[in-house]
C-alpha cells in the first residue's frame, strides 16, 4: 500500500515535470512558428504512421490530430499516401522540408529537455521507473 504522502509528493513532482515540458515544447513552438501541437506531432513522426497511431502518440482525440496533420500539409511538411497493407487508410509522412523542421525541432527539444540535468543512466531509469508504473 503506497504512503499517502509519497503519492501526493509523486503527484506534485510529476504534474511539475510535465508542466515544464510542456512550456519547453511551447518555447520552441515559438522558436520555429508552429503550433505546441505541430512541434508534438513532428516529434512522433520518426516514421510514417496513421493519423489514428499519431493521435494515440500525441494522447488526444484522432480528429485534433486530423486538425494537425491538416495544418503541417498545408505548411508542406507532411504528406498522405496510401498505407501499403490498409487500403482504407493514408500514412503521414514527412517532406523534404517536414524532415529537415522535425530535425531543427528535436534538436532544439534535446537541448532545452527538462531531462539534461540527469546523466544518461538517471534518465533511462526514470524511464524503467515510469514504464513500471503505467505498465500495471
Amino acid at each position: 500500500m503506497a504512503d499517502v504522502e509519497i503519492d501526493r509528493d509523486v503527484c506534485k513532482l510529476v504534474h511539475e515535470f510535465a508542466r515544464r515540458l510542456d512550456v519547453q515544447v511551447r518555447r520552441v513552438g515559438e522558436e520555429v512558428g508552429l503550433t505546441p501541437a505541430q512541434v508534438v506531432a513532428l516529434r512522433e513522426l520518426s516514421e510514417p504512421i496513421t493519423a489514428r497511431e499519431l493521435a494515440s502518440r500525441m494522447s488526444c482525440e484522432a480528429s485534433n490530430a486530423t486538425f494537425v496533420i491538416d495544418r503541417l500539409e498545408d505548411q508542406g511538411l507532411v504528406g498522405l499516401r496510401h498505407h501499403p497493407t490498409d487500403r482504407r487508410a493514408k500514412e503521414i509522412v514527412l517532406t523534404d522540408a517536414g524532415v529537415q523542421a522535425r530535425s531543427g525541432v528535436l534538436e532544439r527539444l534535446n537541448r532545452t529537455s527538462p531531462l539534461v540535468s540527469l546523466d544518461r543512466d538517471r534518465q533511462e531509469s526514470l524511464v524503467e521507473l515510469l514504464r513500471a508504473l503505467v505498465s500495471e
